[in-house]
């Protein structure tokens, strides 16, 4: 069953995640995963969710969802994220 990533993603310095943008997706690729959504445009419907940006991300399974997030490709891109912005992942099985 395919899994997705879903998360949001709010900047705080905006160079420092330039790299983290552009290391993870060969990353991403090389877990199976393919971006579906990342960081266009989009409109708030209902609720107060106030994303910055949105990334959602398909994979084969949740196991390699997870697989990418804890591999050592990743590891070493988590610091630059954390640096450069506050992020939200969730994991979600899909249809």
């Amino acid at each position: 069953m395919a899994a997705y990533l879903v998360a949001d993603i709010h900047i705080s310095d905006p160079v420092l995640f330039r790299e983290f943008v552009e290391g993870v997706p060969a990353t991403v690729e090389k877990y199976g995963g393919r971006y579906l959504v990342r960081g266009g445009k989009f409109e708030i419907a209902h609720g107060d969710w106030t994303p910055d940006r949105v990334i959602v991300a398909e994979f084969g399974s949740m196991d390699q969802a997870t697989a990418w997030y804890d591999s050592p490709e990743f590891e070493g891109l988590k610091p630059t994220l954390t640096r450069s912005s506050n992020s939200n992942f969730v994991f979600v099985e899909g249809v």
